[in-house]
């Protein structure tokens, strides 16, 4: 390796290539737009190649770029693990693991995993993020995460990642128990209610696209785009009375319960796969790796859970 790439060098591209403007990744970074952009071009020419181009849309990585981006990032998110964990071990008196959930495992799977890990090491701090999977997939990639866990993504958002499934999901449509769609069985019925639909960033839109494209619907005109199940329960059990599509695990409970009750549409083209996601290249630690673990050991008990029902 070129002794004169410093950490800074990397850090910055990596930023860039993220935020897609310099003046964005110059704010994360407490830069100066100048500072970035000499810090950029410094790495360019120690290289020896053009990582990116700047165009009105914001900045674009070359080929080289494309390349170089997986390995600078690798190498950021190993040294900010290995920084990571000194201080964990320091202020903790042990280790920790820090688990990103989407919130359908938060809901049923990784509550059982979490029993399962604590009875092999009581002692670990666990940190616990959940969020959206495009912002835990660059957290991941980013040294910030030690591993992920929700439903496979497209292509472009698992670059560098690698994907063990646990078990498969559908999305459902849910709605009160007393709502007037309580007996619709094709999305057409729905089409001038109020939508509580995936955001763009989530890993179930792509399939219920699929499924829209697949029966001839456009897209909900009279919709709310959102993630949160808190949010997500709360308002279709209100006053507005949203039709609420989501993965199953959020509303498992609510379902068993009877608080929700799941239209009878055919939703087969929105299963998929449910798993851990690392970054490619890694071996994990121990405890990443008794947390896996655990983490299996809680899907199957899920599962013949449901073959139970």
């Amino acid at each position: 390796m070129d002794r004169r790439i410093k950490f800074r060098h990397l850090e910055a591209f990596v930023a860039i290539a993220r935020a897609n403007r310099l003046k964005r990744a110059a704010e994360q970074l407490n830069l100066t737009q100048p500072a970035i952009s000499k810090t950029l071009r410094d790495l360019e020419n120690i290289l020896g190649v053009t990582l990116m181009t700047r165009d009105r849309a914001g900045v674009r990585l070359t080929p080289e770029g494309q390349v170089f981006l997986q390995y600078a990032e690798q190498s950021t998110a190993a040294l900010r693990q290995g920084i990571s964990s000194i201080a964990s071990h320091s202020e903790a008196g042990g280790h920790a693991v820090k688990i990103g959930v989407l919130p359908s495992v938060a809901a049923q799977v990784l509550p059982a995993a979490i029993e399962i890990f604590r009875g092999a090491s009581p002692k670990t701090v666990l940190h616990v993020v959940e969020g959206s999977h495009g912002f835990l997939t660059d957290c991941l990639r980013a040294g910030d995460l030690d591993l992920v866990v929700g439903r496979l993504g497209d292509a472009a958002t698992m670059r560098g990642l690698s994907f063990t499934a646990l078990y498969a999901e559908r999305v459902v449509a849910v709605v009160a128990p007393d709502h007037p769609r309580r007996g619709a069985t094709r999305l057409e019925q729905l089409e001038g209610d109020l939508i509580i639909y995936p955001p763009e960033a989530s890993a179930i839109r792509p399939l219920m696209a699929r499924l829209m494209i697949s029966r001839g619907v456009p897209l909900f005109a009279d919709r709310i785009e959102c993630v949160s199940g808190a949010l997500g329960r709360a308002m279709t059990l209100g006053a507005l009375r949203p039709v609420w599509f989501i993965s199953r695990g959020v509303v498992a409970d609510d379902l068993d319960a009877g608080r929700l009750v799941a239209l009878d549409l055919d939703m087969g083209p929105t299963e998929g796969a449910v798993g851990i996601m690392a970054r490619s290249e890694e071996n994990p630690s121990p405890l990443v790796g008794l947390f896996r673990g655990a983490l299996s050991d809680a899907a199957q008990s899920l599962d013949s859970g449901r073959a139970g029902h």
